[in-house]
């Protein structure tokens, strides 16, 4: 039996959903589990492991700020990551002394900066698993130019987080080639799945469903009345009904049975939830967040490989709804599901570094 501690981003959930995925495979092996969290992902995995075995520790993260209209505030954005790296020698101090109480084998990270400095410190061997470092070891080539140059510069953010990483997993939906120099530090693999998503059975019920991140535009909300099928929405809260729109609350089984069984998914465009749409063979319609590039980069890999669209929220239409569930056979033809499941590529790496030797610890 090993310990293992994971810490990841607190934006979003699906750095959560990835950590999930692989704890909930380690718990059926023994392993001791202790979790740094953040954010989002403290409020999704501290219920979910109430009265077990695995450990959740609620840390200080780095978020996302939002202007008014919905759009990512970058300035916001950009004084709260200057008040977080302030605060980061302190975290650190405190994830260190975890780390000496707890003598664990290996430390596993999804885009969180603290937890890989304090077991560098420590002497605790660590690998990364997420989906940001595609910026800086896949070849980009798909991108146009201009957005090439702030892939680049969000790829410098990237190596501020962590260096000296044994491997780096990379979850994904698309499978660009890697740069030579990391051919042998990364390795590519689908997205990690919840047991719930790898176990279920797709069906098709004739419903769109559609997660929407915190807030939808009037054009949004406007094309999802007049698309002419049924429609299921999460992430704006319960709400009155809107024709044959309905707004259901916040419920990971329920979502996890709906997306299963919907006829095609509309949704922000991050990776985690397009890649287990496809693994369920959805066509997805993506609409990226205003101003966030990562999710532009994910529309155009998604449009790339055919499996669905994208569109600009505030400009989205009625008619480009009704044009892509007009298309699903030609998306569906494309979705390549036995590539989506990252899991067992995931579970390979952490047992490989499990079985290597630790450094001596200082």
């Amino acid at each position: 039996m090993a310990t293992i501690c994971f810490s990841m981003s607190g934006e979003g959930r699906g750095h959560a959903t990835r950590v999930r995925a692989l704890v909930e495979r380690l718990r059926t092996e023994g392993h001791r589990l202790v979790l740094f969290a953040p954010g989002d992902a403290f409020d999704l995995l501290a219920p979910a492991y109430r009265g077990t075995p695995v450990r959740v520790v609620r840390i200080p993260g780095l978020r996302f700020a939002y202007a008014p209209d919905g759009h990512l505030d970058s300035i916001g954005t950009g004084l709260g990551a200057v008040r977080y790296a302030m605060r980061l020698p302190r975290l650190v101090s405190r994830l260190e002394r975890y780390l000496h109480r707890l003598r664990p084998d290996l430390a596993v990270v999804d885009f969180e900066p603290a937890l890989p400095r304090a077991a560098r410190r420590a002497g605790v061997p660590y690998i990364a698993v997420n989906h940001q470092h595609f910026l800086v070891a896949d070849r980009l080539t798909i991108l146009p130019p201009g957005m090439r140059a702030r892939a680049w510069l969000m790829g410098r953010v990237v190596r501020l987080y962590h260096r000296h990483e044994r491997e780096v997993v990379i979850s994904q939906f698309y499978f660009p080639p890697v740069k030579r120099r990391w051919r042998n530090r990364v390795t590519h693999a689908g997205v990690l799945l919840r047991p719930e998503i790898e176990a279920a059975q797709p069906t098709d019920e004739g419903f769109l469903l559609v997660y929407l991140k915190k807030f939808a535009t009037s054009a949004t909300l406007a094309a999802l009345r007049g698309c002419g099928v049924p429609v299921r929405v999460y992430g704006l809260g319960e709400r009155p009904a809107e024709g044959a729109v309905e707004f259901r609350a916040v419920s990971t089984d329920g979502f996890a049975r709906d997306l299963a069984a919907c006829t095609a998914l509309l949704c922000t465009s991050g990776n985690q939830l397009v890649g287990e749409a496809l693994y369920l063979g959805k066509p997805v319609f993506a609409l990226p967040e205003p101003n966030n590039d990562e999710q532009m980069m994910n529309c155009l890999y998604l449009a790339d490989s055919g499996a669905g669209r994208w569109a600009d929220m505030n400009r989205v239409t009625a008619d480009d709804v009704r044009t892509f569930l007009g298309n699903l056979d030609e998306y569906r033809s494309r979705i390549d599901r036995r590539r989506m499941n990252g899991t067992p590529v995931a579970m390979e790496a952490i047992r490989r570094h499990l079985e290597r030797p630790a450094p001596a610890r200082p």
